[in-house]
């Protein structure tokens, strides 16, 4: 009796061992246990052999990889919600299926954008690294680190999916009046939950906001939303809080704006060109102007996990040729 061979899974970065123990049981799996970013040319290498890829989301997968005439993925299983590093248009021409890990990442990605609501407007990491730091420090002063309060002010959230529906009920918790745009409003169950006022003007919005939190989806659509004439509606003592995609703002504009003191601050986890970061940046953020964090808003041990077993499930629905629970199609994008 014939022994059926195991498809071949190709792993770009490390995973939960837990994660990584399961798939040796049910694949072939090329797992990267030191957790060296592959380059792009070992990616385009590993699609020549592999029925799954299994990449996260700064592994980028072009057209041009996809339509190699050695390419041999029938899946690529993407470890993250977002599937902006994905050419999925290509990927469905050439019979590729696309499936992504969502829903797991929604209450770990709001926990992040509500530190940073916080953070921001309060200094607090800027007063976190004054002890650390052996910096002097007087004692308390009635005029000593002063930041603003967040109570009572009003919240802009572009994008008003699960995770921003996530971020309106902590802020509403914490005082602040919710407003959003959204390409359409939300069901008005929803709205009336949330206290939410929908504004169909993104630009109207943003002159109007005390704090704007970014968590939106990067597509071709959303590239540069905050583009440089919308940064500028933004009010000079506003903040702005990205956790979503790096893209969905012109961050050389946001650096000006910030730089000249045109906007009050900012709290970035998202980056333009990640994993570089602009030292511009940095430099702000030395100056206490910007509080800058590693994209690590979904990153939690419960959440990875959760991803990778969605990825499993994805993988194993898809080779038992049934439709995958998390497809990505280009008409969803």
């Amino acid at each position: 009796m014939s022994i059926k061979k195991k498809p071949l899974v190709v792993v770009t970065r490390k995973l939960p061992d837990s994660i990584e123990t399961r798939m040796r049981e049910l694949f072939d799996a090329r797992l990267n246990l030191d957790d060296t970013p592959m380059t792009p040319q070992q990616i385009a290498e590993a699609s020549r052999s592999a029925d799954v890829l299994v990449p996260t989301v700064t592994d980028m997968i072009s057209e041009e990889m996809l339509k190699h005439p050695d390419c041999k993925l029938r899946m690529i299983a993407n470890f993250g919600n977002g599937v902006d590093n994905i050419d999925v248009t290509a990927a469905h021409a050439r019979g590729i299926t696309v499936t992504n890990t969502p829903k797991v990442l929604t209450e770990d990605t709001a926990d992040m954008t509500m530190a940073l609501i916080l953070a921001v407007p309060r200094r607090l990491i800027e007063g976190a690294t004054i002890l650390p730091d052996g910096k002097n420090w007087p004692g308390w002063s009635p005029t000593w680190m002063l930041g603003h309060r967040i109570g009572g002010k009003r919240l802009g959230i572009i994008g008003m999916g699960r995770i921003g529906q996530a971020v309106a009920r902590r802020a509403r918790a914490f005082g602040l009046q919710i407003h959003y745009h959204n390409r359409r409003p939300v069901a008005p169950v929803i709205a009336e939950e949330l206290g939410a006022t929908y504004w169909e003007s993104l630009d109207q919005m943003l002159a109007r906001m005390d704090i704007i939190s970014v968590n939106c989806p990067h597509t071709p659509a959303t590239y540069h939303l905050l583009s440089a004439r919308r940064l500028k509606l933004i009010r000079k003592d506003a903040y702005i809080v990205n956790t979503a995609r790096g893209g969905v703002i012109d961050e050389d504009t946001l650096i000006k704006l910030l730089e000249a003191g045109d906007i009050g601050g900012a709290g970035l986890d998202v980056y333009e060109h990640e994993p570089a970061v602009n030292p511009k940046l940095v430099r702000l953020a030395k100056a206490g102007k910007v509080t800058l964090l590693p994209h690590m808003g979904s990153a939690t041990i419960e959440g990875r996990v959760e991803m990778g077993e969605k990825v499993i499930i994805n993988i194993r629905t898809f080779l038992d040729n049934h439709k995958p629970p998390d497809r990505v199609l280009p008409s969803m994008l």
